[in-house]
């Protein structure tokens, strides 16, 4: 125990086990009690503090404390006494799904841990200008994250000049603080060295019709996936993010002049799905006759029949290491920018092709 802690209780409560006293509200007491540390302990850790003041250990005992007895800090006072808001606002397209959902979790969870609050904003222009949904963001907000957009979409937001973490957006804009992607390149690799070993050379890439890097880094790294691979032929299908998008633009892809594809590669697993009931309004079958495959793995994923051979992003721990920038950041560190490895699922949905390599 570091000389800033509290000496233990003489009854200390496992923090799986904290109780607050029956109709009371949770006191920062409360979690030192059930912790076994000092309310200074607490205060330092929930407010994100307690480096080379409280252990490690001790602060996980904290967090997990404060979670078990629903506690929140006074969020109104620390702002007067602190001039932070604690708060952080999360940008996502107006094409939102389940994927950024998923996002939204794993940061703010992570967020609740450190005393902070994520309020979403789905822009209302979609991947075009984000407004700023307070008209005064520096006053309202300590900082942004933004996924899937490109920085220029946060001109209203970067002039308060907020702290910018961006998510699945060009590496190589300088203009946010820090950046977390997904692997997506190598995705897309999986993909073609699993469609390729089966034997597909006649392959349509449904890409979604969306003007934004982590789309256009798709259709890159699958044109060179596919460079030198002897007697394949790859085609375009442009289409729109939904499952009615999805089926025309395969309708088009399987009836088009020229051999029908063996394999539909679709950028989203929602395009996936609308692609799979093309194929069986054709009379086809998957993976018998085409081959269909998704991206982000999606619960979608598996309740479609045959179940989709799909690429996992881990969206959860991708919203968590976009907060974890942003408060190294608000911290004064330095912050990581990883890149997140990406997952092969390989399903039903794909096969050899009907006629062999």
């Amino acid at each position: 125990m570091t000389s800033n802690e509290a000496t233990t209780p003489t009854r200390r409560e496992a923090p799986g086990k904290a109780v607050a006293p029956a109709g009371t509200r949770t006191t920062s007491r409360d979690v030192a009690r059930a912790a076994g540390v000092s309310q200074a302990a607490v205060s330092l850790v929930l407010g994100d503090k307690w480096r080379g003041r409280v252990s490690p250990g001790k602060a996980e005992d904290v967090r997990a404390a404060a979670r078990e007895l629903g506690y929140r800090p006074n969020l109104a006072a620390r702002t007067l006494r602190t001039g932070r808001t604690r708060t952080v606002l999360l940008v996502v397209p107006a094409l939102t799904t389940e994927f950024f959902a998923r996002v939204y979790t794993g940061a703010a969870r992570l967020a609740a841990d450190h005393g902070f609050g994520v309020v979403l904003y789905p822009s209302p222009e979609g991947i075009g200008p984000a407004r700023d949904p307070f008209d005064s963001a520096a006053a309202t907000l300590d900082g942004v994250i933004a996924s899937s957009m490109a920085a220029d979409a946060l001109t209203a937001l970067r002039d308060a000049g907020l702290p910018l973490v961006m998510l699945d957006s060009d590496p190589e804009d300088d203009r946010p603080a820090a950046a977390v992607n997904l692997d997506i390149a190598d995705g897309v690799r999986q993909l073609v060295d699993h469609v390729a070993g089966l034997g597909h050379r006649r392959i349509t890439h449904l890409a979604a019709d969306v003007d934004s890097w982590t789309f256009e880094l798709r259709a890159r790294a699958l044109s060179d996936a596919l460079e030198g691979l002897p007697g394949t032929h790859l085609r375009r299908q442009p289409t729109a993010l939904s499952v009615d998008a999805g089926l025309r633009a395969a309708h088009a892809a399987l009836t088009g002049a020229g051999p029908r594809p063996t394999a539909l590669l679709c950028d989203d697993d929602i395009i996936a799905a609308g692609a799979c009931k093309a194929v069986r309004r054709l009379g086809l079958r998957v993976p018998e006759d085409v081959s269909v495959t998704g991206f982000d793995d999606l619960a979608l994923a598996v309740a479609v029949e045959p179940e989709l051979t799909t690429v996992r992003l881990p969206a959860e721990e991708f919203g968590e290491a976009g907060m974890r920038a942003l408060l190294a950041v608000l911290d004064g560190r330095g912050a990581e920018a990883p890149t997140l490895p990406v997952q092969l699922i390989a399903r039903g949905s794909t096969a050899a092709p009907p006629d062999g390599p």
